[in-house]
């Protein structure tokens, strides 16, 4: 018996942290469950519960080191949330990149072990100096939770995909995105999930005759009640400010065709095979256009005009110099030196072509970090190191409508695309995406994408287009509502009629005049606080150091 007693503790921390993996994996499904690629905003709160909840558990409990136990407990939960999320970077990188499968599953892991250091930093912060009165708890572990986010927003280029705010693209917080945007929403989340957890604990605790004397009832329910009071208030903003709907804030209509090539990522830039198929494909359908506008998605044309056909890209400037119809089409710009992801717009009357360059670029993809040279050279990778655009470029300009385009995940990057909002006359009354998720074969990346987007639509209550190499090929309203969309993995053409929207929301008004700093500052002022205050009341009762 007393050989087995050493081993008890190891087993019953082996089970916790197979708990914490379970619930993390179980917040991944919340961006786009697997079975219908819907964002379930309810099974997002259900694990961060748990996690606040076991937190507490660590935070009061008797073991040793429990910040050192709530760090790892913190880093296992967002490293299994983070690799569930984003797992399908595996198929660029084996299937279509190259590497071997054993290393591409590392990479992985790896990119997300290395992520979740933010949050399991914020869990260890949590146990190590949250205040003794629950609600002054609850909204420290929002602002913790809130700067591990913009920390992963942010730092080495940021990789933000699958923040917490997108599994609330429906639901009752959706209608808090035009004052907070994404991130605010995920704050407001976390206070949520807080908030239940608290009251989940104080109420187990008095169930079982270890409530810390003095605390009354309505202390222990006060978090629950301040998780209502945010579902109200959360509720009573919907429609606001909107007039969202109203007729003066709309800015006319544009009939669009969204083209969807359906070129399968191996075959795109094969000279006989996929760079064939791809410039006929795309070229019949810009030389008979079928709306006034017509929309291609990120590099449909797969190579750079020196290398493309005699008089190519000349014919589709000849067929939109006159007429009533206009294109943007995608491809890669090219000197032999620099290179650009863009897109050029074509339209009558024009003293020159529109061109957008990508300004965020996706590390490994479309530029080499520093010291990187090395994993880049294990795969078989196109089109590396581009050159970066400027921020807040021109709008492409037609029919009374100013729309704003970006590529590939630059729609994940909501304060970047807002410094467009600053002039309010000259905002985007349409937003615009175009992209090629064929990296990632069928999977759900294709699906949180959409989310995504959806988010960016809601901040802004502008509609959104998207024209994608395999999907989703979608129009998105100004409520964030999915109107119109192509079946994904099919080659097809979109026709649909998208309404432009005036009007600055207040998360419009204040990202593009400050950016993402008035989140930063109440998050760190309060953990500051907070810290600052436990510190000089020496008051640790229940935390170990």
């Amino acid at each position: 018996m007393a050989t087995t007693r050493p081993i008890e503790p190891a087993l019953k921390t082996l089970w916790r942290g197979l708990g914490f993996v379970a619930a993390g994996l179980v917040q991944s499904l919340s961006i786009a469950a697997p079975w219908n690629g819907q964002p379930l905003w309810w099974l997002q709160l259900v694990p961060m519960v748990f996690l606040v909840w076991q937190l507490q558990g660590i935070r009061f409990g008797a073991a040793p080191r429990p910040t050192r136990h709530a760090f790892g407990f913190g880093w296992l939960f967002a490293t299994a949330w983070l690799s569930g999320t984003f797992w399908w970077l595996f198929i660029s990188l084996h299937t279509y990149g190259g590497l071997g499968a054993p290393l591409a599953v590392i990479a992985v892991l790896a990119l997300a072990a290395a992520l979740a250091l933010y949050y399991a930093l914020a869990c260890g912060l949590f146990v190590r100096f949250a205040p003794s009165n629950r609600l002054a708890a609850t909204l420290f572990f929002a602002a913790l939770w809130t700067v591990a986010e913009l920390l992963r927003g942010s730092w080495f280029t940021g990789f933000p995909w699958g923040a917490i705010g997108y599994a609330h693209v429906d639901g009752p917080l959706a209608a808090a995105a035009p004052w907070v945007g994404v991130y605010g929403v995920g704050a407001i989340a976390a206070a949520l999930a807080a908030a239940i957890a608290a009251t989940v604990a104080a109420t187990t605790s008095a169930i079982a005759g270890t409530r810390p004397q003095g605390r009354s009832t309505s202390q222990r329910f006060a978090p629950l009640a301040s998780a209502v009071a945010l579902l109200i208030v959360a509720w009573a903003l919907d429609g606001v400010p909107g007039a969202v709907d109203a007729p003066e804030l709309s800015s006319g209509k544009l009939d669009v065709v969204l083209l969807q090539g359906n070129i399968p990522q191996d075959e795109k830039f094969i000279p006989g095979g996929g760079v064939a198929t791809a410039l006929r494909w795309y070229g019949e359908q810009l030389n008979d256009p079928k709306a006034s506008l017509t929309i291609t998605p990120e590099t449909a044309i797969p190579l750079l005009p020196s290398q493309l056909p005699p008089g190519y890209l000349e014919s589709i400037a000849a067929r939109y110099a006159t007429g009533r119809q206009a294109a943007i089409v995608g491809l890669p710009i090219g000197n032999g030196t620099t290179y650009s992801n863009a897109v050029l717009g074509f339209q009558p009357g024009a003293s020159g072509v529109y061109r957008y360059d990508k300004h965020h670029l996706v590390p490994f993809g479309e530029f080499v970090p520093s010291m990187f040279r090395w994993f880049t050279d294990l795969m078989n990778i196109p089109l590396g190191d581009f050159r970066s655009g400027g921020l807040a470029q021109a709008p492409f300009v037609w029919q009374g409508q100013r729309i704003a385009p970006n590529i590939c995940y630059e729609d994940l990057f909501g304060d970047e695309i807002g410094a467009n909002f600053r002039d309010a006359a000259n905002a985007p009354t349409i937003l615009l995406n175009v992209s090629n998720i064929a990296w990632f074969g069928d999977s759900v990346a294709i699906d949180e994408h959409l989310s995504i987007s959806r988010m960016r639509s809601l901040e802004f209550q502008r509609p959104m287009v998207r024209a994608t190499n395999t999907g989703a090929t979608v129009v998105i309203d100004h409520r964030g509502r999915v109107v119109r969309s192509l079946p994904r993995l099919t080659r097809g053409v979109l026709l649909a009629e998208v309404e432009g929207r005036s009007g600055i929301t207040p998360y419009a008004w204040w990202v593009s005049r400050f950016g993402l700093w008035p989140l930063w500052g109440l998050s760190l002022l309060m953990i500051a606080c907070t810290i600052s205050l436990r510190c000089r009341r020496g008051d640790q009762r229940g935390n170990g150091k």
